[in-house]
């Protein structure tokens, strides 16, 4: 009955299991073992069933477990499993191997020594170890890659000078260049410091797609022990000369927590600015408002800097550059006041000696009558204020005082709110007995415009409100440039507690979803008041400024002759408001430095004088190279967006290139071909400078990005490697089974390392019986 039982398990075919590229196949009888390890385990059960209790069930379990162990070797070998590998075969498989070219290589990270030394010691000379070994078994083709890859024909050829590193780039490169040829995979030997804007999904996909396994080696620290590093530096791309610019620098460090160093400011190797910093805890980052002033007009480069410090591994991450422009021209406002008072006077008085700014006041002192002071010329707002959107327009700041909405017509206040959201100019609204609630803006375009919100006053009087307001910087307004009226932190908060009160008639409480609360103060109700808020809008900016007597900060008794708290923080308001504020042509860049031989891509946007965009006009933009060389570009309309005009250029040297786009346009009424190119007529021209030279950014964030390499290797099928591991390479790439490979299989039951291992679990079972007294 057994023998025909047996005969009829055998006509089973053996089990197979795949895995990848593994496939682990079993003899047929596996289920004889399967019965015989049973009852051998039975056996083993029954023969140690007589040892009794009293101390001996530890024995019991522990001789039960050996002997069932042996029997485990026993039945593993009766499966008679057999491994089956695809391996590459020999010299019929062609290996890329890819090498990083860039700086990054050159940190010494390792041991004191570069991480270069790897590809030195290892791939280089013919008797390098994991040269050998990748030569023996595939036919190697090397690429260098960094900011750009080509093939080499030796680790050898490598400098280590690439100033960025696209990985993408360079895997696309070497599966182009080895298409059509059995490929094992790539080899990719670098830090991981990918500095593209390039996603690598799309080349990793196209890997898989195409079974190409990436094989990664990381070389260089996960982490630095020591480093300080500028992470990060926010500065505008112009500014107004004379301007007190606060930007913030993020510092992160490694090694050097709670340490003071100084962060100083270099305009063109001339200190601007130092101040000490308190390094944040390890592995952190901390945004330091910087302070200085932008006194040089042109394009001027800033460089923010820490001194290496010692034991420090990269020094190279502790500056950062950046290109500003600093413009030295005349910024026109025009400040409307409805009633004769003191605040326009002072207004007047704290900007008159900044060369930069011209206020032009158009104070109402009559029905129909103006004053009008400051103005370029006899004609200008002979009629009272601007009609049309061009006569508006031309200014690039308006602060309107204590003047009723009425006094306005509905297309005048609609241009009023058009001022801000197309123009892009900069609005101020002042407080008095005609401003805000009290002057009927409540429902107006402009109140849409505002940051705060005007809530009908119902009939209420003036004299229903009077507060008086000792203003204070809400936590925003600390550290925002426009309200420090010293030269820190701490000494500005000290003179805002020192300055008199102020008075105010209209009751602001309410400021609208995204706009920022600079000043504040608590009235005479014990209630919170706006004193300066401010929102982005459309294109540009909103203030609202409820007091009515800030000229008190210049005239109260307790304020001395030569003090300038007045002025400072009337010209830095008057600054803020037409900062920023864009011309009828617009001429800006995608990053404002480029590599040497990389394309400058330039984009202009033109307006009318109404600000409405023009499509049909000539814009021709002048480049002009650090040695005064000229080029003229004309720049196309790009017919997807109105108003949008674009061209490239590739510099050939290094250094500030200045870029001038003017635009032109027919004249009305002069379309004859005869007058064609002669009846032009100028929008204006807009400047902008680029900065041509090798980048630094292999410097930062420098450490090794184990996390991107080890994606790279799992979703292409390959693996990650280090310095540590990397002798295992060869054969890891051998048996991934991509290119010509040949079968191997491989019993593993007959590996003399099981007979080793049953004979070492009888010997310690008969030994522990021994011991034990029990044999």
């Amino acid at each position: 009955m057994f023998d025909s039982l047996f005969r009829f398990l055998f006509k089973f075919p053996p089990l197979v299991f795949e895995q990848g590229d593994f496939t682990f196949a079993v003899s047929r009888p596996v289920a004889l073992a399967i019965v015989a390890a049973t009852a051998l385990a039975a056996a083993a059960l029954l023969t140690y069933r007589g040892i009794a209790s009293d101390g001996r069930v530890r024995d019991r379990a522990v001789l039960v477990a050996l002997r069932l162990s042996a029997l485990a070797v026993l039945v593993f070998c009766l499966f008679r499993p057999t491994l089956i590998l695809k391996s590459a075969v020999p010299q019929q498989n062609f290996l890329g191997i890819l090498l990083d070219d860039s700086r990054s290589m050159t940190i010494a990270d390792r041991d004191g020594q570069p991480r270069s030394d790897f590809v030195r010691q290892q791939l280089t000379a013919a008797e390098s170890p994991l040269l050998k070994a990748l030569s023996q078994r595939f036919v190697l083709r090397f690429f260098r890659f960094s900011s750009s890859s080509g093939r080499v024909s030796s680790a050898a050829e490598l400098k280590y000078d690439g100033t960025a590193t696209r990985l993408g780039q360079a895997l696309e490169r070497a599966r182009d260049e080895l298409a059509g040829l059995p490929l094992a995979g790539l080899a990719v030997v670098t830090d991981g410091a990918d500095t593209s804007d390039q996603s690598l999904d799309e080349s990793l996909a196209s890997m898989k797609a195409r079974s190409i396994p990436v094989f990664t080696v990381g070389v260089g620290q996960e982490r630095f022990a020591r480093d300080i590093q500028i992470t990060r530096v926010e500065t505008p791309r112009s500014v107004l000369k004379g301007t007190s610019i606060v930007v913030d620098v993020v510092v992160s460090q490694t090694g050097y927590g709670g340490q003071t160093v100084p962060l100083s400011v270099e305009d063109d190797g001339r200190i601007v600015s130092t101040q000490q910093v308190v390094l944040p805890p390890d592995g952190e980052s901390a945004t330091v408002p910087v302070r200085f002033t932008a006194s040089e007009a042109g394009a001027r480069l800033f460089r923010f800097r820490v001194p290496p410090q010692s034991g420090e591994q990269v020094t190279q991450n502790n500056a950062r550059d950046a290109l500003m422009e600093v413009q030295d021209r005349k910024e026109k406002v025009l400040y409307v006041e409805g009633e004769p008072r003191f605040e326009p006077k002072f207004v007047r008085h704290a900007v008159e000696d900044d060369k930069n700014l011209q206020v032009v006041i158009l104070q109402r002192t009559a029905e129909n009558k103006y004053l009008r002071l400051d103005v370029a010329s006899p004609d200008e707002l002979v009629g009272g204020f601007p009609k049309t959107r061009e006569e508006l327009f031309a200014y690039r700041g308006i602060i309107l005082g204590s003047i009723e909405a009425a006094s306005f017509t509905p297309e005048q206040q609609r241009m009023l709110a058009d001022f801000v959201n197309k123009r892009g100019g900069g609005l101020l609204m002042l407080g008095g007995r005609r401003s805000f609630a009290e002057g009927g803006w409540a429902g107006t375009p402009v109140s849409e415009v505002l940051p705060v919100a005007i809530e009908s006053d119902g009939g209420r009087t003036t004299a229903s409100y009077f507060s008086e307001l000792s203003v204070r910087p809400t936590r925003a307004g600390a550290t925002y440039p426009v309200t420090q009226i010293a030269d820190t932190e701490s000494a500005s908060q000290t003179r805002w507690n020192d300055l008199p009160v102020l008075s105010a008639v209209n009751s602001v409480r309410l400021v609208k979803p995204g706009a920022t609360v600079l000043l504040s103060a608590v009235d005479n109700r014990r209630q919170d008041q706006v004193v300066l808020a401010y929102q982005r809008y459309g294109r540009g900016k909103a203030l609202a400024m409820p007091i009515q007597d800030s000229w008190i900060w210049r005239m109260d008794a307790k304020m001395a002759v030569t003090d300038t708290t007045h002025a400072t923080f009337w010209r830095r308001l008057v600054r803020w408001l037409v900062d920023g504020v864009p011309n009828q042509v617009n001429v800006t860049t995608t990053q404002d430095r480029v590599e040497p031989g990389e394309a400058v891509k330039l984009t202009a946007e033109v307006l009318d004088s109404a600000y409405v965009d023009v499509n049909d006009s000539r814009v021709l933009a002048k480049v002009t190279s650090p040695s005064g060389k000229t080029t003229e570009l004309p720049m196309e309309w790009t017919v997807t967006r109105d108003g949008e005009y674009r061209a490239s250029f590739v510099p050939d040297e290094t250094g500030v290139y200045e870029v001038r786009a003017g635009a032109t346009r027919q004249s009305a009424g002069s379309g004859r071909p005869e007058q064609a190119g002669r009846d032009q007529k100028e929008l204006g021209a807009g400047v902008v400078h680029v900065r041509v030279s090798a980048g630094d950014a292999e410097y930062f964030d420098a450490p090794m990005r184990a996390p991107l390499l080890k994606r790279i290797a799992e979703e292409t099928g390959g693996r990650f490697f280090t310095p540590a591991n990397a002798a295992s390479l060869p054969e890891a790439i051998s048996y991934s089974g991509r290119g010509v490979t040949v079968v191997e299989e491989r019993e593993l039951w007959d590996m003399p390392a099981l007979l080793i291992l049953l004979m070492a679990l009888m010997g310690s079972e008969w030994g522990y019986r021994r011991a034990k007294g029990l044999a």
